[in-house]
């Protein structure tokens, strides 16, 4: 068959040239470049007739003259449209391909995750919370609180107590304000009033006086006032050890019951401060914005013995390195697993000069700190007025 068609396609005879059109008149365009006809021009090279007869079916109809002078450019015709119609059926394949690695580029870890943390391989970076299987969220979750233990080991409350009336006292001023600024009010406080029975019996104008420098100084002299009465009149002079009980106080909610549980009753809490907030939704351990929830969602992830440790790691590290405005990213020990990396400073020496308190070498909150932040480095606040 292969022959017979070059041999007609060849010929120089006028009407064989119209045979050969009329023959080709009613067949499909599609089937035009066959793969016989392709096979053929590779395997034996092709008089200029027939390269220009292939290529469009009027072809047949030029005069033998005119077909032999417009076979090379027919030949250059045809082989522009074969590389065109080669890459759109390409395109037309590979288009899906495209579309489907688009879809998956915000499934990847982000670059800036993993590149300015040193040898911080990219399957450490945490993804997306979406992403994550409720294992993975429970391993990493406890793996930070790890990794933040050992940043931390002199983690502690960060006012400065005697006994549980004055922590849930303090806990109470601590609204609002610094806990260093609590620690350096305190001491007046108790030194003229040192019992529940002093203080509910103290006149307001006197305790607003001491209180001033915390802010808020007359809503949180009732309330320290109002919560002494409390402790006298149905506790006895005492502070509860139950949760029930102490929210029952004037000023004090589950955060400071948990403050005062954990630190001064040793019963496990989590304290949902505003750093503890900020962190664990920007570490994507939970989406919700309401402090019981928060508590509640956080507290699934770990053994209830961890609950008040944790809380010290999490605030702890707020403080010193995990900013609201600007974390210091570059300088954090848990960079591989946090999936907010790179919203602060990466550069790491930069990233040096955002760090707080003891970490950056500066004093801490407390003005009697455990002897374990002292031996780790930590200098101790200075008294109202000190600077």
């Amino acid at each position: 068959m292969r022959v017979r068609r070059d041999s007609a396609v060849g010929e120089q005879d006028p009407d064989g040239g119209r045979k050969t059109a009329e023959a080709t008149k009613g067949t499909p365009v599609k089937e035009e470049p066959t793969a016989r006809a392709k096979g053929a021009a590779e395997e034996k090279p092709e008089p200029a007739g027939e390269a220009a007869a292939g290529g469009t079916g009027s072809a047949g109809k030029t005069a033998p003259a005119e077909k032999a002078a417009a076979g090379p450019a027919g030949k250059k015709k045809a082989a522009a449209r074969k590389p065109a119609s080669a890459g759109r059926a390409t395109a037309g394949k590979s288009a899906p391909v495209r579309r489907a690695r688009a879809a998956e580029k915000p499934l990847a870890a982000p670059e800036k995750g993993t590149a300015a943390v040193k040898d911080a391989p990219a399957r450490t970076v945490a993804g997306p919370a979406g992403n994550e299987s409720r294992t993975a969220l429970v391993r990493r979750a406890r793996r930070i609180n790890r990794e933040l233990a050992e940043v931390y080991p002199y983690a502690h409350p960060e006012l400065d107590f005697e006994n549980p009336f004055q922590l849930v006292v303090a806990t109470v001023l601590s609204a609002q304000t610094t806990d260093l600024r609590v620690n350096q009010t305190t001491p007046a406080l108790f030194a003229k009033y040192p019992t529940p029975e002093d203080l509910a019996a103290a006149n307001p104008e006197e305790v607003e006086e001491i209180l001033r420098p915390t802010g808020f100084f007359r809503a949180k002299t009732k309330s320290v006032i109002g919560l002494s009465k409390v402790l006298v009149e149905e506790f006895g002079g005492e502070v509860p050890g139950r949760l029930e009980d102490l929210v029952k106080l004037p000023g004090v909610g589950r955060k400071t019951a948990f403050v005062v549980l954990g630190n001064a009753f040793g019963r496990p809490g989590i304290t949902v401060d505003t750093h503890f907030q900020r962190l664990v939704r920007r570490w994507r351990w939970t989406e919700e914005t309401d402090p019981d929830k928060i508590e509640a969602a956080v507290g699934a992830l770990f053994p209830k013995s961890d609950w008040t440790d944790l809380s010290h790691h999490v605030i702890w590290h707020g403080r010193r390195i995990c900013h609201a405005r600007k974390p210091a990213c570059g300088a954090c020990p848990i960079a591989p697993l946090c999936p907010a990396y790179g919203e602060g400073e990466t550069d790491p020496e930069k990233a040096k000069k955002l760090l707080k308190y003891e970490k950056g070498g500066f004093p801490g909150q407390r003005l009697k700190p455990p002897q374990a932040y002292l031996d780790a480095g930590g200098r101790p606040a200075p008294p109202l007025g000190a600077g």
